[in-house]
């Protein structure tokens, strides 16, 4: 398989629909999670809300970046959620998230595959294909947070 679509699959399995590797993801995670539970406290742990406008932060930005040939991130507002105080809000976070995982592994997988080892924007970035593996390992790391917070979450509610 050409490296475009395998790093497409890759994220789409994390992303979208995926159950190999950590037998969820995080659509099947946040389908199933009311705005009430996304945006619950537990202990001193980010909520689930936050977590998603996270990954959805860089999935936007470098998107944006992608397009642009300008990272204009940074790590310092990737937390800058703003307050959820209904449904509606929560709904539109998680429009905006599985918008930007889809249209991502798309692009991702319309790439051509000499891209791959080019530098990112900047060298001091590494290549595209570090930066798009980053995303998959990120997206991991914060998708075993979302479900063991959601279950911590049911059980205080039990």
């Amino acid at each position: 398989m050409a490296q475009n679509k395998t790093l497409a699959s890759r994220l789409r399995e994390v992303l979208l629909d995926g159950h190999w590797i950590a037998n969820t993801n995080y659509k099947e995670q946040l389908l199933k999670t009311s705005w009430q539970q996304a945006t619950q406290k537990v202990g001193n742990l980010n909520t689930i809300a936050a977590l998603t406008y996270h990954i959805n932060y860089y999935l936007a930005g470098l998107l944006n970046a992608f397009e642009s040939g300008k990272l204009e991130i940074s790590d310092k507002f990737s937390f800058n959620l703003p307050p959820i105080h209904s449904e509606a809000e929560w709904n539109q976070l998680l429009t905006d998230f599985l918008n930007n995982s889809e249209k991502f592994a798309d692009t991702v997988e319309q790439m051509q595959d000499d891209i791959f080892d080019q530098p990112f924007i900047d060298e001091k970035y590494g290549t595209f294909l570090r930066n798009i593996e980053g995303v998959i390992e990120h997206s991991y790391y914060h998708l075993g947070q979302v479900s063991l917070i959601r279950k911590m979450i049911m059980e205080c509610n039990n």
